[in-house]
């Protein structure tokens, strides 16, 4: 009996020990090559034995759930279908890479701004279905949550967790104009020498240019006003059932990741609960293909040039192709043709 008994408490204290290594993990994520830059991530929590769950929208570009995955989804359906989210991804893609380029930092942010107040209606009905969802809800709350991981690009994610009562940590490169660091994040911001992200210029400012760069960050802080702040506080006040606001909700994150290194900043004030994490989701390098490693190992001093531009692909117009080709053809280095054709127009 008594060799029982202990055998009965070391088997308790190994199951004790084991809890504390892993974890259950909820992620909000966001599209495109944020998906793509967390995804890595998970990957890697899921090697560690973490259980994770992605909150994703049936609506969703890259986060594909319907094949089987190490992942658990939980899929929140909103109206419309698939080619509704790929139109409205395609649209931005084409925004980005082809009208903005020719039109003035003004008229830019007008655009963005436009654009996301039209999206507005749809990350209305995709966050109210997942607060005021009591099955849902029910749900990610008996499963118990150690962490939720958001990307604060997109709104509601804070919003869950405050109401699963569950810590969590944001996500984020920079926002536009840095206005959900300064306002969710309380970072500290002095642009009388530190410039505004999107706005073009450097710490070393003249007088006229630090004037602009006030006159910049007051200009995103009326687009953020006009965007975020007027509708989601009050969304957010009537779901919490309190009066609050979205960057009082978002500024509760236990930890700020910013997806890139501290040198790539101009030197600024930053707050203890935020961390550069540049580089996180990188993976050891492969061995090249040997086809690949002849036609590297065959370009002499000069090396090749490697060029990609990701998810901005498909809106890359043949015009614009032939202007990078013709730019390349002068460096000395070798461009690797299976590369180059990703980037090529369909």
């Amino acid at each position: 009996m008594f060799e029982k008994r202990v055998s009965t408490i070391l088997l308790l204290q190994f199951y004790c020990v084991g809890c504390g290594f892993w974890g259950k993990v909820l992620v909000r994520p966001c599209e495109m090559s944020h998906w793509l830059n967390l995804k890595n991530i998970l990957e890697e929590l899921l090697q560690r034995g973490h259980e994770v769950t992605i909150l994703t929208s049936s609506q969703t570009f890259l986060v594909d759930y319907h094949k089987p995955s190490a992942f658990n989804f939980e899929v929140i359906f909103v109206s419309g279908n698939q080619e509704d989210a790929e139109k409205s991804i395609n649209y931005f893609l084409d925004l980005a890479v082809n009208i903005m380029p020719t039109s003035s930092l003004w008229q830019s942010a007008k655009l963005f701004q436009n654009y996301f107040l039209d999206l507005t209606e749809y990350f209305e009905e995709l966050c109210w279905k997942a607060v005021y969802n009591e099955s849902l809800m029910e749900k990610l709350w008996e499963t118990k949550y150690d962490v939720m991981v958001i990307d604060p690009v997109l709104p509601c994610g804070e919003l869950v967790a405050e109401l699963l009562g569950i810590p969590f940590v944001n996500t984020i490169r920079l926002s536009m104009g840095n206005t959900v660091e300064r306002y969710c994040g309380h970072l500290p911001f002095l642009p009388s020498y530190v410039p505004v992200s999107m706005g073009g210029l450097t710490d070393r400012m003249t007088f006229l240019e630090r004037v602009k760069n006030v006159m910049l960050t007051l200009f995103f802080d009326f687009v953020l006003q006009q965007y975020d702040f007027q509708f989601w506080d009050q969304f957010y006040g009537e779901a919490l059932g309190r009066p609050t606001t979205l960057g009082e909700s978002m500024g509760k994150a236990e930890i700020w990741l910013i997806r890139t290194y501290c040198d790539f900043e101009f030197p600024r004030p930053y707050l203890p609960n935020f961390e550069f994490v540049g580089g996180l989701h990188c993976k050891p390098a492969k061995p090249l293909p040997k086809e690949m490693e002849d036609f590297v190992q065959s370009s002499g001093e000069d090396g090749v040039v490697v060029f990609s531009l990701g998810s901005l692909v498909k809106n890359l117009t043949e015009e614009k192709a032939n202007f990078i080709a013709s730019a390349l053809a002068q460096l000395p280095q070798k461009l690797p043709p299976t590369i180059w054709r990703n980037v090529i127009p369909k």
